[in-house]
């Protein structure tokens, strides 16, 4: 199990990743266009800089939805490789069957 911290930590960033999408996408579009001025593109680039840095969707960190453990992680599932082989020696999920010999 993770610490409680470093998923709470995770739950903050996907709230500011969300409340902030819009406004870094506007301010993206701005100062990557390059029929703009250049001041008016550094201005966008100056407010972009000044937004949260945990705002930034490259902050965010999968985790597994049960465990909260942020290695081998598979994106489908949403689950790590643990809990993966747990649910499925349990028969949770469906198709899937733990082998064995």
């Amino acid at each position: 199990m993770a610490k409680k911290a470093m998923v709470e930590r995770e739950k903050k960033r996907q709230k500011l990743v969300d409340k902030y999408a819009a406004k870094r996408a506007a301010l993206k579009e701005i100062a990557n266009d390059e029929s703009k001025p250049m001041e008016e593109r550094f201005k966008a680039r100056l407010k972009l800089a000044k937004l949260p840095r945990n705002s930034s969707a490259t902050r965010l960190h999968n985790r597994c939805q049960l465990t909260g453990r942020p290695h081998a992680y598979y994106r489908k599932l949403k689950v790590s490789r643990i809990a993966l082989r747990e649910l499925g020696s349990h028969g949770q999920i469906p198709g899937m069957v733990k082998s064995s010999w």
